[in-house]
């Protein structure tokens, strides 16, 4: 198929063309969080019955997307959206706090984003990986986010004082490896700990990365 089937134009209902093609979007992005973030999952899912599952045609699917690799492109980038802005909302709640406190809040706001919705922390970290070269580079730029906003942290607790000085870029892609690989595990139940557990162990590797045995605060 050359191209996405084009949509309606006009008012139908007191509602332009573009709230009903945003409303349908939004119905098949919620119907492929519950297909393709549960069972049967993305590879086992069908254009026919992903648009089964949000009430609309598959005539309609294909006015919004050419295949169902764009819905958990999209989908991808969405979950993602929802936990940065998770922690971008808690950056006004951590202004002022030292380090490790700083660190908590912002973590505890990621981990509860992700981890708020299993469906969410299965699209980001399961069903993404290995679809399509496509797919893959998109997942390394969002991984890429998280890793340039610890480095960006990690620079601003440096020019405080509250850590070592150096290129961080190693460090916290490592540190992000352990984040989801720690929030992946404990989502499926294979980590016996709370939450709140977690979040502290991430800290805790946090501050190690960033004060390495040894190291002492600048001075006032």
């Amino acid at each position: 198929m050359g191209g996405r089937l084009r949509a309606p134009t006009g008012r139908y209902g007191g509602r332009s063309a573009e709230e009903r093609q945003a409303e349908r979007r939004r119905r098949f992005l919620d119907a492929a969080l519950g297909l393709f973030g549960d069972t049967p999952g993305y590879r086992g899912t069908t254009v026919a019955a992903l648009s089964q599952a949000a009430g609309l045609s598959t005539r309609q699917f294909y006015e919004e997307f050419r295949t169902l690799e764009d819905v958990l492109a999209a989908l991808h980038l969405q979950v993602n959206g929802w936990a940065e802005q998770a922690v971008l909302d808690a950056l006004g709640d951590a202004e002022g706090l030292p380090l490790a406190e700083r660190a908590a809040v912002l973590f505890r706001a990621y981990a509860r984003g992700v981890t708020s919705d299993p469906r969410r922390i299965r699209i980001a970290f399961v069903e993404i990986v290995g679809v399509s070269p496509r797919l893959e580079e998109q997942r390394l730029a969002r991984r890429a986010r998280w890793v340039d906003l610890i480095r960006a942290e990690a620079d601003a607790a440096v020019a405080r004082g509250e850590a070592e000085p150096r290129d961080y870029r190693l460090a916290a892609t490592a540190f992000i490896g352990s984040v989801n690989g720690l929030l992946h595990d404990w989502t499926t139940g294979w980590v016996d700990a709370s939450l709140d557990d977690v979040v502290d162990e991430l800290v805790r590797l946090l501050l190690g990365m960033l004060r390495p045995e040894g190291w002492r605060p600048r001075e006032a």
